[in-house]
């Protein structure tokens, strides 16, 4: 009978498969693979950041994947541990038998096998075993000589190192894969799967996130930013973790002291650095740096860098003109940068949130001049878009904030400090718009000689005052009559006419004429009427700013080409206001600037041991790859010669080799 062989158990499968050579090069192109996504796609962003470029589909899709955090996904952490388990395996099993190869010369090799050998010749004659010892150690050979009953051999070896590389190229996969999951932080992702650790989404001050939510100075791992006030102190860092964030509380407290920031002519930052101190919590020791990009402070292990820079909230004055009442005075208002504040306007309740403060702006602005000759409907399209053509302006000082209604509804603005110049005349620029995914609709609103909105707001309150018409008419009418552009009998009509497109105007700017041209005029003929409604606002303005400079006991305006440039940028401007969503128009007057330093804190203890591995990496590739292993026989019986030789590459130099210590056999045989 034939006894039935024992088939392999599970654990033993289990093993093969773990430290097969197909399943570490399987683990290790899914890695590569992972590598390239978390290449290409920007990591650890804030959720909202990836639905708005991904759209909603395939936001929940990548998110499911762990697209947006691959090196620290639960997944890639998992393969990074069964590719440590496999490696280690397979130097185990391998391992052995490579130690027991580098130690053997082979000296027991037999005839067959040397005569079978690519790389084998017959030499008749005996060679002198001293002489062929001296010879194949001078060629850099270790020998060993084995006796037989028939005669002798002499067995060499050189370029057994080639062996090491594979100890350190498998040894190497194993620490790096080890530093990646240290750095990986795997005790935090079981905490988060186990439900010890969960992210907070609220919005809360730090000193009310819960305990699930903080994590403590003796965590493992972490890469966390912080910005940081000029005079300020922060002594946690804020981890993005899915939907949410963590609080890391950190060994320090980190002190910015001074942030400096050098500026390109073209508006670009040059140098940025922060004087800080590092106060030890235990010990209360003090360290104290400067921290500039590329170039950081590494304190207990955490490695503070350099990371941007910022506004750190500071006191803000406005000018807060009422848009509802455009003859009432400005008041004072005051605010802080990032920070909220309530506001109530006509009646109504809002949130003020404040914004970042920028010292320094490179804008495109537009660069089409408000010109007299400009038609209705380029007028009625700037007071559509509320922008211009791109034109590259440094505008300065600007602050963006939101004002939200008790509906919940903002809208975000920013305003720009210093006028903007363009051919002899100023301008105050403004931008709004209702959503962040759209960009900035900018207003324009001119500057009387003293750089002030004082005389654009009251032309403004006049052509929006009906109880001021029947003045402005009559002017306009006896103006018109005294350049015999009307007869007497028109002036009458003439002079309604003027009130009716002030009124007019005054519903909704050059969008409510052209609704009317729209509804009541003919297609044919609202060209020409547009045009007599141009030549009347134009005609009228200069009346419509007297008047209201003679109700506030001013003098009138010198009539001259700057003067009716303003007053038809206050046209165009009083028009565009219609579409400025706000109750208040706020003018920034001041500031006291307070800088703030971000901060990117990070502890990677397996950052070492990623540059250690692959220093051996680096290493086991040299050995395996320029270092060759090249075994050498001469054996001697019944008065022949046999040299052999073999490599563990076959190339053009071991050809070489071999003829030329073929040749060097011949000459001892012969005794040369």
């Amino acid at each position: 009978m034939t006894p039935s062989r024992r088939q392999p158990g599970l654990a033993y499968k289990v093993y093969e498969l773990l430290s097969s050579m197909r399943f570490a090069i399987g683990l290790l192109t899914i890695i590569a693979i992972a590598s390239v996504i978390g290449t290409v796609l920007k990591q650890n962003e804030p959720y909202p950041n990836y639905a708005f470029e991904f759209g909603q589909f395939w936001f929940t899709a990548f998110e499911w994947l762990g697209l947006y955090d691959v090196y620290h996904s639960g997944w890639f952490l998992t393969i990074l541990a069964f590719l440590v388990v496999s490696t280690s395996l397979c130097i185990v099993r391998n391992g052995p038998g490579f130690l027991r190869e580098m130690k053997s010369f082979r000296e027991k090799a037999s005839d067959t096998s040397l005569e079978l050998m690519k790389h084998s010749t017959l030499v008749a004659g005996e060679v002198d075993r001293e002489a062929a010892g001296r010879y194949l150690t001078a060629q850099g050979f270790r020998l060993r000589p084995g006796e037989r009953e028939d005669g002798w051999v002499l067995a060499g070896k050189k370029g057994t190192a080639n062996k090491l590389g594979y100890f350190f190229a498998h040894i190497a996969l194993v620490v790096i894969c080890i530093g990646g999951l240290m750095d990986g932080n795997l005790p935090l992702k079981l905490g988060e799967l186990f439900g010890t650790v969960v992210p907070e989404t609220r919005d809360l001050p730090q000193s009310q996130i819960p305990a699930h939510s903080r994590l403590g100075s003796g965590n493992l791992s972490f890469r966390g930013n912080v910005t940081i006030g000029e005079s300020r102190s922060a002594d946690v860092v804020f981890l993005n973790s899915g939907k949410g964030y963590l609080v890391q509380e950190l060994p320090f407290i980190v002190t910015l002291k001074k942030f400096h920031v050098d500026y390109y002519s073209n508006g670009m930052p040059k140098l940025f650095a922060s004087d800080i101190v590092v106060t030890d919590k235990a010990t209360g020791k003090e360290t104290a740096a400067t921290v500039k990009v590329n170039h950081p402070l590494v304190v207990d292990g955490v490695a503070i860098y350099q990371a941007s820079f910022g506004d750190g909230g500071s006191p803000l004055e406005f000018k807060a003109w009422n848009l509802a009442a455009p003859q009432a005075q400005p008041v004072k208002l005051e605010g802080t940068s990032l920070a909220t504040q309530p506001l109530r306007v006509n009646g109504q309740s809002y949130a003020l949130e404040f914004g970042e403060l920028r010292v320094f702006n490179i804008e495109e602005m537009g660069g089409k001049p408000q010109s007299a000759s400009r038609s209705l409907a380029e007028r009625m399209h700037d007071a559509r878009e509320v922008k211009q053509e791109k034109n590259l302006k440094n505008l300065g000082p600007s602050i963006t904030f939101k004002l939200r209604d008790a509906q919940g509804q903002a809208t975000e603005f920013q305003h720009y400090m210093a006028p903007f110049q363009e051919e002899g005349a100023s301008y105050l620029v403004a931008g709004m718009r209702s959503q962040v995914s759209e960009p900035f609709q900018y207003l324009r609103l001119p500057l009387d000689a003293d750089q002030s909105l004082a005389t654009f707001m009251r032309l403004r309150s006049a052509l929006l005052d009906p109880s001021l018409y029947d003045e402005i008419a009559r002017r306009t009418g006896a103006r018109a009559r005294a350049g015999n552009a009307i007869s007497a009998q028109m002036q009458g009509e003439f002079e309604n006419s003027v009130k009716w497109i002030l009124a007019r105007f005054a519903q909704g700017g050059f969008v409510a004429l052209e609704k009317f041209l729209d509804e009541r005029v003919p297609k044919e003929k609202r060209a020409e009427v547009a045009q007599t409604y141009v030549k009347i606002l134009q005609g009228t303005v200069p009346d419509v700013m007297a008047v209201a400079n003679a109700r506030a006991g001013l003098p009138p305006l010198p009539s001259d080409k700057a003067t009716y440039r303003f007053l038809l940028d206050g046209l165009v401007a009083t028009s565009a206001l219609n579409d400025y969503r706000a109750p208040l128009f706020l003018q920034l007057e001041g500031f006291q600037q307070v800088q703030a330093s971000g901060l990117q804190l990070t502890r990677s203890p397996g950052k070492t041991l990623v540059y250690l591995g692959s220093l051996m990496l680096v290493i086991g590739i040299i050995l395996m790859f320029y270092i060759r292993e090249v075994r050498i026989w001469i054996r001697v019986r019944n008065g022949e010669t046999r040299l052999a030789l073999t490599s563990n590459r076959h190339n053009r130099d071991l050809d070489a080799d071999f003829a030329r210590h073929a040749k060097a056999l011949q000459q001892l045989v012969r005794g040369a």
